[in-house]
């Protein structure tokens, strides 16, 4: 039985059709570059070092790592995302892209100098398989970086009622076509996600700590990309939410070693290598 969501992978293709990253500025990019990489340190890697992407969607990083790498495999189970890669990435002449999903990567086991999965692993029915079958590909020895949604461990108890309301919403907007759900969570990003952004920038203008409110984060990105994360997350069919204990012991359990976490948003961005032979 394949480890997939169909209805959500096709929703992934469509939304990155929708918002392919191409109008996102440089500076703003490299912000979320910097946050999701902050962990892989590219100079321990050799300069012909071969890795993967898992989950490649727009391309929009493997845009960064192609560059400093030898040869970078981009994975997707869409048609429609890996079609959006490849023009992105269309002058990467060390990019080779798979169709494939996470239970069938195209790469002999034990063959890659890294990995990493971003933002894709919590939207697979088995997340800790998926991780399993991920790390397999890796060399002993091999860092593997990965993103996967929080379960607002470290939040209040308000701050998760108020996330459990906002879920509602998410399991029947997920579930309209894409025009319908484009157009709602772009409204979402004006009216939420924006007055959120917003006012967190008044409060820390005038001194005061935003960590604790709600978006606060998006007090740093465009409207662009408060369209695009409006839309990822009102209008995914799977998702799914793990606290840092739960990521570790997935981690661990997947033949990773020497998990640490990054301090900051976004929450949790972990790495881990694999565990070298004896």
């Amino acid at each position: 039985m394949r480890n997939i969501d169909t209805a959500t992978v096709e929703g992934f293709g469509e939304e990155w059709a929708a918002f392919d990253q191409t109008a996102m500025t440089n500076a703003e990019w490299q912000h979320h570059f910097d946050g999701y990489f902050s962990l892989l340190d590219f100079e321990t890697l050799r300069a012909d070092a071969v890795g993967f992407d898992l989950g490649c969607g727009s391309g929009r990083w493997a845009a960064g790592v192609a560059p400093k790498v030898g040869t970078l495999h981009c994975i997707d189970p869409a048609e429609a995302a890996l079609a959006v890669a490849k023009r992105r990435l269309t002058r990467e002449k060390n990019v080779q892209f798979h169709l494939a999903d996470a239970g069938a990567i195209p790469l002999a086991d034990d063959s890659q100098d890294f990995g990493y999965s971003l933002g894709v692993l919590h939207h697979i029915p088995d997340t800790a398989k998926a991780l399993k079958d991920a790390v397999a590909k890796l060399k002993p020895g091999a860092p593997f970086l990965v993103y996967l949604y929080y379960a607002f461990d470290q939040r209040p108890p308000w701050f998760r009622a108020a996330w459990k309301s906002s879920d509602v919403l998410r399991r029947g907007i997920s579930k309209l076509p894409i025009g319908p759900r484009k157009a709602i969570t772009s409204v979402i990003a004006a009216t939420v996600y924006w007055p959120a952004a917003q006012a967190s920038r008044i409060v820390e203008s005038f001194g005061g700590n935003v960590d604790g409110m709600p978006l606060s984060s998006y007090r740093k990105y465009s409207f662009y990309t408060m369209r695009t994360d409006a839309l990822d997350r009102f209008g995914t069919r799977l998702e799914q939410r793990f606290t840092k204990a739960q990521i570790t012991r997935m981690m661990e359990a997947a033949g990773l070693e020497n998990v640490s976490f990054r301090d900051g948003v976004p929450y949790w961005v972990s790495i881990g290598t694999k565990v070298a032979l004896a």
